[in-house]
């Protein structure tokens, strides 16, 4: 049994410090109740509420500062404990029980129709901006809710989403790319001109985009060019798989800094040299991927050059959590399918290659869910995590595909059509070794 004041402290001081807008939905959410941790909710709701955590109200689209910032707001690293330890925090714990009931009873079900339609209902985004996604690296003196770096608690929250369906997690993340970006390398002025939209409550359309389409895609070899103006940048290229790119109205592009190496710049959608096509794809349907063309477009530099090989980095981080949740529905699928399936009178799970082929699925997702928290554990306490990172993303990707192909096996026929949602699982599993950008952690 958790003692009530000390939980109650423990939340208060916690790096996610949870917002208003989430804390009021977990108090109306079913998971508390049956974790037991209602009173210790509702505790938190009236302390939050007490002590001035905020989400700012919608602003007008003309990402205007509405005050100045004497210097751009950053959040410390979180301390670490100085043992190997990734069992996530209570808080963390209550975070991911929510954004997993909110895949469960609305992603999930909607996976089907959005993967046809190729976008994301208006209402599963709305639903998903009040959960406070885009607030999760955001500073709470800029209207954010957290006071310490939480690398953890957004590779908890991809997997999770994904869990429930990978194409929208990929679009109702794709905006808190943006805003974890400008909160980690962001200028004051570029802080104070673009996060209170995304503190608010209609949170604008945005994507980070890194991908260009040519075979070999290499993230620190761009064809994208910035060339330097007297007063910022003109940007000129392709960016290609964006997520919601129709829609965004602010973009995070990577570009090729002339002759000094690759950095990021932000740019709005309404200038004329922004124009964007739809770009069918394999997988991730329901992220609305397009292409982005960029002719003279003036832009604003977004962090250093340094700034760039770490946001590539945590980026690769978040396709792994992405890949995390997408295999473990397939393993949640395939198991009681294989041991309900009969074939020759018996459960085709006693052939002992059906058998092994589930275990396999099952030891090889614990082996990518290690290396990819091991890696969100080191870049939270601003350790060195290249490594982990690199290490996550070659078995995430080798081993995501795999359990994308065992899983449509396993159901034989059964995995080629649509009437099981194994064969969609598959397609967006084959996107992680595929994408760069456009999910941030």
């Amino acid at each position: 049994m958790v003692n009530k004041s000390t939980a109650v402290g423990r939340v208060r001081r916690d790096p996610i410090g949870l917002g208003v807008a989430l804390l009021n939905r977990l108090a109306k959410s079913r998971v508390i109740d049956r974790l037991g941790w209602r009173k210790q909710a509702e505790r938190v709701v009236f302390e939050a509420t007490k002590t001035g955590f905020r989400t700012a109200g919608a602003l007008s689209r003309t990402f205007t500062a509405a005050t100045k910032l004497a210097k751009p707001s950053r959040l410390p690293v979180a301390k670490g404990s100085g043992r190997f330890d990734l069992t996530p925090t209570e808080d963390q714990q209550m975070v991911v029980a929510l954004v997993t009931e909110f895949a469960a009873e609305v992603l999930r079900p909607a996976a089907a129709e959005a993967d046809t339609a190729c976008t994301t209902d208006a209402k599963v985004l709305q639903q998903s901006a009040e959960l406070g996604l885009s607030l999760i690296e955001v500073p709470e003196e800029l209207g954010g809710i957290v006071s310490e770096r939480s690398t953890m608690t957004g590779v908890l929250v991809a997997e999770a989403m994904a869990h429930g369906d990978m194409g929208q997690a990929v679009a109702c993340l794709a905006p808190a790319a943006v805003s974890t970006a400008i909160s980690l390398w962001g200028d004051e002025s570029q802080q104070a001109t673009y996060l209170p939209a995304f503190t608010g409550e209609t949170v604008p359309a945005a994507a980070l985009a890194i991908v260009e389409p040519r075979p070999l895609f290499d993230p620190f070899t761009l064809k994208t060019r910035a060339t330097r103006q007297r007063t910022g940048h003109l940007l000129n290229g392709v960016k290609s798989l964006v997520p919601r790119g129709a829609e965004a109205e602010v973009f995070v592009i990577a570009a090729q800094l002339e002759d000094q190496g690759p950095a990021l710049f932000l740019i709005e959608s309404d200038h004329p040299g922004v124009t964007i096509e739809a770009e069918p794809s394999m997988g991730l349907r329901a992220a609305s991927l397009s292409r982005v063309i960029l002719q003279d477009v003036p832009a604003v530099q977004l962090g250093t050059l340094d700034d760039y090989a770490e946001c590539v980095r945590l980026a690769r981080l978040s396709w792994c959590a992405l890949a995390l949740g997408a295999a473990k529905s397939v393993l949640d699928y395939v198991t009681p399918y294989v041991n309900e399936r009969t074939a020759f009178g018996e459960p085709i799970s006693h052939r002992q290659s059906v058998a092994f082929m589930v275990a396999n699925i099952g030891i090889e997702l614990e082996g990518m869910r290690l290396v990819t928290y091991r890696a969100g554990s080191r870049a939270e306490q601003g350790l060195p995590y290249a490594r982990e990172v690199a290490l996550a993303r070659r078995l995430c990707t080798e081993k995501g595909m795999q359990i994308g192909t065992d899983g449509v096996q396993l159901l034989g026929g059964h995995g080629f059509v649509k009437e099981h949602p194994v064969e969609r699982w598959y397609r967006d599993l084959r996107a992680v070794g595929v994408m760069e950008g456009a999910v941030l952690v």
